[in-house]
């Protein structure tokens, strides 16, 4: 049966107790994972693959084990609001080692966007694991928009472009749909995984490419995640870059608007 939505706020999950407002002194700190989806009155895209990267990646830092992070879920799943448009965060809190849930509503959604050029050098210390660097990755994002963007790229010594802020990086080279080689320091992304797989399904190129910031100029470039789906670079500041006419996003962004399932009772 499924129980009534929790308030916006930020909720603490203990066994038998279920979730409870959580104290101020909660609120901020350091996050060992962390993982968050678009909730629409009730909808969601890929809720299980956010799920399973949530408690895999609690199982590489010696997180809750197997039974408590279901019994966490189960109760998560049930007190998500279906009416409404959000954007609810699990977490797993270091130090504490508490599960909790931040529910807080989405903010605008965009359908393009413009991104700093400059490439930033990949500040994370976790960068294959969602939640340590949050805090950090987010004084990036500012910078962006003090240099009237709105998304930073993250690039490696050797300039390899590897993801932005809060998103997979992907763009178009002709026919290919082009992403950067996944034994670099890249997040596994949920809706990335779900737009390769129909580019596969549908018979287009997948290829692994390392570019620099450089080499994506004149070319369609998506910023693709959970929150937003994929939103074309319309813009780039920092440097000369050329950006082509939109010709694939379109499509691409209907497909995706309507891969959602409504949420499981349990």
């Amino acid at each position: 049966m499924i129980g009534p939505a929790v308030a916006e706020g930020l909720w603490t999950w203990t066994p038998g107790g279920g979730l409870a407002p959580a104290p101020d002194r909660a609120a901020g700190g350091r996050l060992l994972v962390a993982d968050s989806w678009l909730l629409r009155e009730g909808r969601v895209r890929a809720y299980a693959r956010h799920r399973e990267r949530f408690s895999r990646s609690c199982a590489e830092c010696g997180g809750p084990e197997p039974r408590r992070l279901a019994g966490f879920w189960q109760e998560v799943t049930a007190v998500l609001p279906r009416t409404g448009v959000w954007f609810p965060r699990v977490e797993l809190a270091a130090g504490s080692m508490e599960l909790r849930l931040l529910l807080r509503p989405a903010p605008p959604l965009g359908t393009g966007i413009r991104l700093w050029a400059a490439g930033q050098s990949d500040p994370r210390t976790v960068p294959r694991r969602k939640g340590p660097d949050l805090d950090t990755l987010a004084r990036v994002r500012r910078r962006a928009v003090g240099e009237g963007a709105e998304e930073a790229l993250l690039i490696a010594p050797s300039g390899t472009v590897l993801e932005s802020a809060t998103a997979t990086v992907l763009w178009w080279e002709d026919d290919t749909l082009c992403l950067p080689p996944p034994g670099l320091p890249v997040l596994p992304g949920v809706t990335a995984g779900l737009v390769q797989e129909r580019a596969l399904r549908t018979g287009i190129r997948i290829a692994h490419r390392e570019r620099t910031v450089a080499e994506l100029d004149g070319r369609e470039v998506w910023l693709v995640n959970a929150l937003h789906g994929i939103r074309p670079v319309t813009g780039w500041t920092g440097r000369p870059m050329g950006v082509p006419p939109v010709e694939r996003a379109g499509e691409w962004r209907t497909w995706l608007d309507g891969a959602v399932e409504s949420l499981p009772e349990k």
